[in-house]
């Protein structure tokens, strides 16, 4: 499955390539750690404010595509 995240960007010389807000040095795992630790969207744009709504449902978006690509294996 091939997913477009215009939002999204992953470059070596950024956060060791771990995918970001595009403009940003804010990552999608720390924008689900955040949700995970019981942020609202509100709070984390207010924490954050480079960040917009859009960004952070993108980071939710790339997330989860990124889980529907992953291999599931079968227990034995």
């Amino acid at each position: 499955m091939t997913t477009n995240h215009p939002r999204i960007k992953s470059d070596p010389k950024i956060m060791f390539g771990k995918p970001v807000i595009r403009g940003t040095r804010i990552t999608v795992e720390h924008i689900l750690r955040c949700f995970a630790a019981g942020e609202t969207v509100e709070e984390i744009i207010e924490n954050y404010p480079p960040l917009t709504e859009v960004d952070v449902r993108a980071a939710q978006a790339f997330a989860a595509d990124h889980l529907a690509c992953e291999q599931i294996f079968a227990a034995e």
